[in-house]
């Protein structure tokens, strides 16, 4: 299988490659005055970068920890949302996503995190079912004279709730020819509390360095990155472990040529080199049985590259393109109180994804424009032989092996994505927008290549065991959005609404393979539990629709107010039953005076009952709640600012419906109850630009 992708590696880099033109996307950064959000003066402190996007329309974040937070939008999540850092894909080592693709940015490096409002064009990713998000951190800018300018910025940050603290720094040396980056960010916390007690365990420990390089002359431009991450013994209380460790290497080359208005050229390859080990004894009370101490030990190595060009036309411009990534990941259980105890969670397992695109942006005439796409993918995934005790002991697993390892395991996919959209300018202020979109999405390797029941689902955390299912068919979404977009010299608003009818939705259905089935149920046995039978991952129809928007009113010189509001509802259309782990309908309004040297902001965040919950899943309930927050600026100097606030300034005790169940062993959370979220939290940020 890798050969294919190899072929592609060579061709990137003889190849072309562009961004698409009148792309709609919100770029999450910090300013609350237009649908663009500056992340360096994003007041967040939270070390998830993920919980940056629910300042973006539509988005939310499924939380199993407080550096794990997954990507939601409308009702999407995981790997069904296609997340890049600096253009670039990454296959997550943990085969439960303790480390998703936005856990390695960093909030202290990013530039922007830009969120492709609906339906994503076929340009920006392969497999974008569920939309698309795109992590850009700041490389430094090339200058205008030969002399070297150094510049940086240092940030330093402190939380009440859990003592968190974090330092990051970046020091840039650029001429107009040559930039240089040194960067890194180390961060801290301990168990973070709420007004029941404590969340245990929710420490955490991570550093992240960056170097990179780029050169520039004339038209061309190369750009060099290498990231190193290293994240420290850190919790998981929605996952049945926690996080021991994550190293990984990440590389990246980028080669440009901008002719200005008539052509741009790009040509990337990238990799990543990912080590992760787990455990459920480290961090959280340990079983009191020693039989029953868990580690597990995965990497994933990644592997691919991009091809775009840009053709610019008086109408417009074509967009034409292929790329490629090849992962391969392992996963193995073993027990440190038992030698002879192993499982093969995934041996080898890959998945490879070969895609080539052409996309039109068009200008009709002077109201009408257009996007029309097309994209093919051929994604292949295969597996090797697994083994484990459980198969040398117990006739259940036995035959699950076996059936595993005899079976033919490879899989080829052959996806067509189309997508159409258009806007018409009805007036100055107002557009009206139209977007239909054919999207397909292959199984990951877990939903194929789980052949013992475990709880390894890519952050499920539903609290069932699964297997998985190798003649799983392609996810087909059949989407349509409308909406308008207003804006006039005081009042913008952008609303949406939605309806994504998926064929073959790939959701756990109660497992009719009786070695499974057995096999809980005789583990249950030895154990003294009682968990449920299991799940296997199968092929069902389901439909998610709703609506979101982001408005701001500016009221005068110095007061503004802005607000997002997100509705969805998953259903499944086979039986009577709701999509699992759906946000509820929620919104925010926030009040802003601004003055040319400080600001004070004042956010009350709102979240309704979730009452629409997966039966299959065993999905709880939550019940409504709202939340105040307060926040306030000031910018010192000119290169000096200072930052401080109150989140859950009321000390509010709730449960957000997206953070799973607690897993761990808590005086203060029983266990199987949905986690709360925390409480007060007073922090302070000083930024420091040079």
């Amino acid at each position: 299988m890798r050969s294919n992708l190899y072929l592609g590696l060579a061709a990137a880099l003889v190849s072309l490659h562009s961004q698409a033109d009148h792309i709609e996307e919100l770029v999450v950064t910090a300013s609350h005055e237009t649908r663009t959000i500056d992340i360096t003066d994003e007041l967040v402190i939270s070390p998830d970068v993920a919980q940056l996007l629910k300042k973006a329309p539509g988005a939310n974040v499924n939380a199993n920890g407080p550096i794990t937070g997954i990507p939601q939008y409308r009702g999407m999540y995981g790997p069904r949302i296609a997340t890049s850092l600096d253009g670039t894909q990454l296959a997550p080592a943990g085969p439960n996503w303790m480390d998703p693709p936005l856990s390695y940015a960093r909030n202290g490096h990013l530039q922007s995190l830009e969120v492709y409002r609906g339906i994503a064009p076929v340009s920006v990713a392969q497999e974008s079912i569920g939309g698309a998000i795109d992590a850009r951190t700041n490389k430094g800018e090339f200058t205008t004279g030969k002399d070297f300018t150094l510049s940086g910025r240092l940030i330093g940050s402190a939380q009440s709730v859990n003592n968190g603290q974090q330092l990051s720094g970046a020091l840039f040396a650029t001429n107009n020819t040559h930039r240089l980056k040194l960067a890194g960010v180390i961060e801290q916390g301990d168990d973070a509390k709420f007004p029941g007690g404590d969340l245990l365990p929710t420490e955490y420990q991570r550093q992240r360095y960056d170097l990179g390089y780029g050169f520039r002359t004339g038209n061309h431009s190369l750009q060099l990155g290498y990231g190193y991450n290293d994240t420290g013994e850190s919790g998981t209380p929605a996952l049945p472990m926690d996080i021991d460790y994550f190293d990984g290497d990440l590389y990246d080359l980028t080669y440009r040529f901008e002719l200005a208005g008539e052509l741009e050229i790009t040509a990337a390859v990238f990799a990543s080199e990912l080590d992760h080990g787990m455990t459920n004894y480290l961090m959280r009370a340990a079983p009191e049985s020693g039989a029953r101490w868990r580690r597990n030990i995965a990497d994933s190595d990644n592997v691919g590259f991009r091809l775009h060009s840009e053709l610019f036309d008086n109408q417009g411009s074509w967009v034409f393109g292929f790329d490629g990534i090849q992962s391969t990941h392992n996963s193995d259980i073993d027990n440190p109180n038992s030698p002879m105890f192993f499982v093969d969670n995934f041996n080898d397992a890959e998945r490879e994804v070969l895609g080539v695109f052409l996309e039109r942006q068009h200008d009709i005439n002077d109201h009408w424009r257009g996007e029309f796409g097309l994209r093919y993918n051929q994604v292949q995934t295969d597996a090797d032989e697994v083994n484990g005790t459980p198969a040398m002991m117990m006739p259940p697993a036995q035959v699950l092996r076996d059936n595993f390892n005899n079976a033919d395991r490879a899989r080829t996919d052959n996806n067509v994505d189309l997508v159409a959209k258009t806007w018409y300018e009805a007036s100055p202020t107002t557009s009206w927008y139209l977007g239909f979109a054919r999207k397909n999405r292959s199984p990951s390797y877990q939903e194929r290549y789980l052949w013992l029941p475990l709880e390894a689902t890519a952050g499920l955390a539903d609290g069932n065991t699964y297997t998985g299912n190798i003649d799983l068919d392609v996810e087909v979404a059949n989407q349509f959005e409308v909406g308008v977009d207003f804006s006039n010299d005081s009042l913008t608003l952008s609303p949406r609404f939605f309806y994504n009818d998926v064929q073959d939705y790939i959701q756990g259905t109660p497992s009719d393979i009786t070695p499974a089935v057995m096999f809980v149920r005789m583990m249950n046995q030895v154990n003294g539990t009682n968990n449920p039978d299991p799940l296997q991952f199968s092929n069902v129809d389901a439909r998610l629709y709703g609506f979101d928007m982001d408005w701001a009113w500016r009221l005068g010189e110095h007061w503004s107010v802005s607000g997002i509001v997100n509705y969805v509802r998953g259903k499944r259309d086979d039986i009577d039953d709701e999509l699992y782990r759906i946000a509820p309908l929620n919104a925010s309004f926030r009040l802003d005076y601004t003055t040319a040297s400080w600001s004070v902001g004042v956010e009350n965040v709102l979240y309704s009952a979730q009452n629409q919950v997966s039966a299959t899943n065993r999905e709880q309930e939550t019940s409504g709640y709202g939340l105040l927050n307060l926040s306030a600026t000031w910018q010192a100097t000119a290169n000096l600012q200072l930052a401080a606030g109150v989140d859950n300034v009321l000390d509010k005790e709730y449960q957000d419906h997206l953070a799973g169940y607690n897993r761990a062993k808590n005086p203060d959370i029983a266990l199987r109850e949905r986690l709360y979220g925390t409480g007060m939290n007073v922090f302070a940020r000083l930024s420091y630009n040079f």
